[in-house]
């Protein structure tokens, strides 16, 4: 127990020392299992392996690309109506702080605001230590998005090759078993991106329906903004819903702004209760109990990078659990059978 104990010490610091490295490779493998599909109808129709590569990753950039100004250009088009209509939101806000339950005068809100703006001022030092680190995360992201599109290039064109080459690396008994927790490793990743592009399709499809029946300009991209941000766990769908609710109550008012966040609130508790346990449990093989519990526990854990790596991660130890399982069941003994013997007659 002692060895096990320390074994595991030992992998988990090595892991965590190697983690600038495993983060691209992680990465990599989540966008191979959306982009593996058309690549394989490719290949499968005579394409070369770095012709279907190349042409696949194009298209997944020319996807990613007009996702994001398809977002960006509806905003950027209205920015100005945006601008003007949150002064009026701020002054109508204003206007009902005055009056009653709060009764908040312009010399109070003013002594408010003098407030908030002397402490901004005197935490100048940590805001910009804050910012730097924010800018150094963000090239740091990039750097690792660059790094795992290559990485999703050749594992597209050279992805069919890994397993036969890892069994001539492993000795013995390994050469089979090694390679064959791989494959279904690399199944259950695969069911748990497109159970997650489910989840977050119906969140954006809810949601869109709410906007577009309440009349808010930009219910498409906030639709697509859904759907992108549902593969990040927690923060996209926080994120997301703080978007929609804002632009909401710039552009149509508070009572509406309200109904949005109270529908986002309930398509959320759909989604993390229901849908997303439900759908995955029944995609990887595990109970819907045991789904929610992992994101918990990875989320408590490690933060956002454990909420997302929980389920597959859960799913990877299912299948290495299942696997040894079967090889360590209890084979029925083979009797060999008695061979009949000459009997010689005198």
């Amino acid at each position: 127990m002692l060895l096990v104990l320390l074994a595991t010490w030992v992998t988990l610091w090595l892991l965590g020392k190697a983690w600038p490295v495993i983060w691209p490779v992680v990465i990599a493998l989540l966008l191979t299992t959306l982009t593996w599909p058309p690549a394989r109808f490719l290949r499968r129709h005579r394409w070369p392996p770095a012709l279907a590569a190349t042409l696949v990753t194009l298209l997944f950039l020319v996807v990613a690309i007009g996702t994001l100004v398809g977002i960006a250009v509806p905003v950027g088009a209205k920015s100005g109506v945006l601008a003007d209509q949150v002064v009026a939101g701020i002054a109508e806000l204003r206007d009902w702080a005055a009056g009653p339950p709060l009764n908040i005068s312009d010399d109070q809100a003013n002594e408010y605001l003098n407030t908030a703006v002397d402490k901004l001022q005197a935490s100048v030092g940590s805001i910009a230590t804050a910012t730097l680190n924010g800018v150094g995360s963000f090239f740091n992201g990039l750097v690792n998005t660059i790094i795992a599109l290559f990485l999703m290039f050749f594992f597209l064109k050279d992805g069919p090759r890994f397993l036969p080459w890892l069994s001539r690396q492993l000795p013995g008994r390994l050469a089979a078993d090694v390679p064959a927790v791989a494959g279904r490793s690399w199944d259950a990743l695969g069911s748990f991106v497109r159970s997650q592009a489910l989840v977050g399709m119906i969140d954006a499809v809810l949601i869109g329906i709410g906007l577009f029946v309440l009349g808010v300009d930009l219910w498409l991209p906030l639709a697509v903004l859904t759907f992108v941000t549902a593969f990040v766990p927690i923060v996209g769908a926080l994120f997301a819903g703080f978007v929609a609710v804002v632009i909401t109550f710039v552009t149509n008012g508070g009572t509406d702004a309200l109904i949005v966040l109270a529908i986002i609130v309930a398509v959320q508790q759909l989604e993390g209760n229901v849908l997303q346990p439900m759908v995955q449990s029944r995609g990887l093989g595990l109970h819907a109990g045991v789904v929610l519990l992992a994101v918990t526990l990875g989320s408590s854990l490690y933060g956002i990078v454990g909420a997302l790596l929980a389920v597959p991660v859960a799913a990877m130890l299912a299948v290495f659990w299942n696997y040894l399982r079967e090889q360590l069941a209890d084979r029925p003994a083979v009797v060999p059978e008695p061979r009949a013997e000459s009997v010689s007659v005198d």
